[in-house]
């Protein structure tokens, strides 16, 4: 019977792996890049030409700045399969990463809630919402490492065997050298662990009280001393009795000991000695995060920003069920999922890129938990939907239904384009490296766009690698006063909350590109100190209608 049980499973298992791919494949992963790719591919050719021996200066920009290569493997594995077949292999590996990660949530959620039907089921759900937040960047392969290294900690909590610590090891060595700004959150997803584990050890707890006071009546008192001691010692018991009943039967919170913990302690402080195999500085992994935490590009940048509520109602939704599952239903939760899910909920409050982190950390979670309702209410259900699905008819209906599902999804990113004319200055940038000495020329470029001119070998003022452009990241004394603000400089002219003027005297600026409509077009218009040379002829202005260029007029 029980064989026959995990025959029925693996099919089950192998079945849901496959819509997921196919889900992944039609409505999660995109096919249009956003900006952060172009660096990438750029970054991961530089490294491929010049080696990871001297990761420390910035090769992109005309304003010479130290540079932190945070995910120069990634940067690198980018540039390889761009040189195998271009943005179509970039596609492709973008639907690979998402297939992995929409798998690897699954059999975790699986693995913490024991319920595979449950979290097949909430699994599609996280990867819909994740929708946003999949694209060619770093993110989408930590994403997956972070919830493997759930998997992980779960399967060594379970059975403390070499190889699972061996895996976790390996996680932060991945980590630390595929996205470093995420590297110190690896070591978070263990604190939760950790908590729980000292909370059962009872060690903070009204009997260090009492055991103080049969020390001091040992030392102290000088009548009936046993009968005080028994008496204490009584209380001891009865709180120790109390306790065990409270573990048994918690009322909502529950807290479960395991010797295992130590270990895993043991292997988390391996694990931080990972941070030393790195090319880009023995301190730079232990410093990286807390540089971007500060200065003024989380106040600007969108995914740095607190969430708004009102536009994220898929996100309230989401969370929203926790709430209500935990209270208004007789079930229990573990102190450690209690603090994941008010930690990273924290967090993505606050910044709306952990989101992301959010709906990937709390899905297993919230499987357990739901998971646990069918398990005191309905506990066949499971098995039964199981059979069903691996019934033949039924596969056969599902598995049309998905691959319609997936031809209708593919047929409209068929359509789609890998970036277009208005988001990027395709024509622009071929007009520059046509007719301009662009590798001497000073260029002020805005934030958005500035990737692909970086792609385009066009040196840029500034791209989307805001930490290079912010006088934390880009200090040559270590002191942040020195620094470049080159980030808010540019921000500031796009806003029109600056005079353009003056930085553009201070860096020294020769040519202008930026949008047709925006406020620095509109002023350079009628600056007889500038000149319009991109687009003039008619041809070009059908060409582009995005996109000017703007060249300082050389007064003899």
């Amino acid at each position: 019977m029980e064989e026959q049980k995990k025959i029925n499973r693996y099919k089950f298992h192998v079945i849901i792996t496959f819509f997921i791919i196919i889900f992944c494949t039609s409505i999660v992963a995109p096919k249009t890049l956003q900006n952060d790719t172009f660096y990438t591919v750029k970054v991961g050719e530089y490294i491929a030409q010049n080696g990871i021996g001297n990761l420390n200066q910035d090769p992109f920009s005309w304003i010479e700045l130290p540079y932190t290569f945070p995910h120069w493997l990634y940067d690198l594995g980018m540039y390889g399969i761009h040189q195998l077949g271009g943005w179509t292999a970039i596609y492709l590996s973008t639907i690979i990463l998402t297939s992995v990660l929409g798998i690897s949530i699954y059999f975790t959620s699986n693995k913490i809630s024991k319920n595979a039907p449950l979290s097949a089921i909430i699994t599609f759900i996280a990867m819909y919402l994740m929708r946003p937040y999949v694209a060619a960047r770093a993110q989408l392969v930590t994403f997956t490492l972070m919830i493997l290294s759930i998997y992980l900690i779960e399967k060594y909590l379970e059975k403390a065997k070499k190889r699972y610590a061996i895996g976790l090891i390996l996680m932060s060595l991945l980590i630390v050298n595929l996205h470093m700004a995420v590297w110190p959150f690896f070591f978070v997803i263990f604190l939760p662990y950790i908590a729980e584990y000292i909370l059962s050890l009872d060690i903070f707890t009204i009997d260090l009280i009492i055991k103080f006071k049969i020390y001091l009546v040992k030392v102290f008192s000088k009548e009936n001393t046993d009968e005080k001691i028994k008496e204490l010692q009584a209380k001891i018991k009865h709180n120790e009795i109390n306790r065990k009943k409270a573990r048994e039967n918690p009322y909502k919170i529950r807290i479960t000991r395991n010797d295992n913990m130590k270990k895993l302690i043991l292997v988390m402080i391996i694990c931080m000695f990972m941070g030393l195999i790195t090319p880009t500085g023995l301190s730079t992994p232990y410093t990286y995060l807390a540089k971007t935490m500060v200065g003024n590009t989380v106040k600007v940048i969108n995914e740095h920003l607190p969430l708004d509520l009102p536009s994220n109602q898929e996100f309230v939704a989401f969370f929203v069920a926790f709430i209500v599952v935990l209270t208004f239903i007789d079930i229990k939760i573990d102190f450690k999922h209690l603090c994941y899910y008010l930690g990273i909920l924290y967090l993505a409050l606050n910044s709306r890129r952990q989101v992301s982190m959010f709906l990937v950390i709390c899905t297993p979670i919230l499987a357990k938990l739901i998971g646990e309702i069918f398990e005191r209410y309905a506990p066949e259900l499971q098995e039964k939907t199981i059979k069903l699905v691996n019934n033949f008819y039924c596969k056969v209906a599902l598995t049309t239904v998905f691959i319609v599902i997936g031809i209708q999804g593919i047929k409209e990113k068929m359509n789609e384009s890998y970036y277009y004319p208005q988001d990027y200055p395709i024509y622009a940038t071929n007009w520059i490296k046509e007719n301009l000495d662009y590798k001497n020329i000073k260029l002020f470029n805005e934030y958005n766009y500035g990737s692909y001119l970086v792609y385009s070998g066009i040196p840029v003022m500034i791209d989307s690698r805001a930490d290079l452009y912010s006088p934390e990241f880009n200090t040559k004394t270590k002191n942040v006063s020195d620094g470049n603000d080159i980030f808010m400089d540019v921000q500031n002219i796009a806003t029109g909350k600056d005079d353009y003027k003056k930085i553009f005297e201070n860096y020294g600026v020769t040519h202008v590109i930026t949008y047709s409509d925006s406020r620095v077009s509109k002023k350079l218009k009628s600056n007889s100190d500038y000149k319009k040379i991109y687009p003039l002829t008619e041809e070009e202005s059908a060409l582009d209608e995005r996109f000017v260029i703007y060249e300082k007029v050389q007064n003899n």
